[in-house]
């Protein structure tokens, strides 16, 4: 009977967009004229942001005549200070690492090899955001020997990116993954359809988690979106023995 001891670490970053604004010189202007018009307190598009001291902070916006919500059946969100967020944005997850232990390929409840780990998102974006993954490779032996990724079963076979399958025979073999939880894909059905990862570098990273501007998804500022990636792992009686490993890599991007 051979065991195998798999172990995936994990590898996030997270991706910040930041903009400057430098001003040497301000210049105001509360009238325009020439010799057939004047116009009174012209709309100056120029200047917005946040000043702080030790004893205050302050938000700035300028360039508007009438900022404010307005709601009359409809609102209307109008000045920079809608573009500011309340909430910063950040990116957890938790354990750091999927470790498998030991794997018996002769185990008649060998879809309950099952791992999870928690992602976590605080985002208060005008314009969504996104956390994708990618693995570096698939599952290897330290003798060389891999597990490839699950294709699923063969009525509903998934891929990383593009079909979601069911993987509920016991002899669908393989390292794949399904979502639940906050702003997960639809595809994934409430943990019911799994797929494989990405490889880097040849494929693109693909979204776990997320959404993205109206009218696609539509957004809500909020905190403490949660979603769990259950990772599961399958390996027939003649896989080789050994300890696996590989990396995943999930990235986080806020999107203004």
């Amino acid at each position: 009977m051979n065991k195998l001891k798999i172990f995936a670490f994990l590898l996030s970053s997270l991706i910040f967009v930041f903009c400057l604004l430098s001003l040497n010189k301000v210049y105001a202007q509360s009238s325009l004229k020439s010799a057939n018009y004047e116009i009174t307190w012209p709309n100056l598009n120029m200047a917005a942001g946040g000043s702080t001291s030790p004893g205050y902070k302050m938000g700035i916006t300028a360039g508007q005549t009438s900022p404010g919500l307005y709601s009359n059946g409809y609102k209307i969100r109008a000045g920079f200070q809608y573009i500011h967020s309340i909430i910063p944005f950040s990116f957890k997850i938790s354990p750091w690492a999927l470790n498998f232990v030991s794997l018996n390929p002769d185990n008649p409840e060998a879809l309950t090899n099952n791992q999870s780990l928690t992602l976590t998102v605080n985002s208060g974006s005008a314009g969504g955001y996104q956390v994708t993954a990618q693995e570096n490779n698939p599952l290897t032996s330290t003798a060389g020997s891999t597990i490839l990724d699950t294709t699923c079963d063969s009525t509903d076979t998934c891929d990383h990116d593009t079909n979601f399958g069911t993987w509920a025979d016991t002899d669908t073999y393989g390292f794949g993954y399904t979502m639940t939880g906050d702003d997960t894909p639809s595809g994934f059905s409430s943990g019911s359809k799994f797929r494989n990862l990405a490889d880097a570098p040849g494929e693109n990273p693909v979204k776990v988690m997320g959404k993205t501007p109206a009218p696609v998804e539509g957004h809500q500022a909020g905190k403490n979106k949660i979603a769990t990636m259950s990772a599961r792992i399958n390996v027939s009686n003649i896989q080789a023995a050994g300890t696996y490993h590989n990396i995943l890599s999930f990235t986080a991007i806020p999107t203004y």
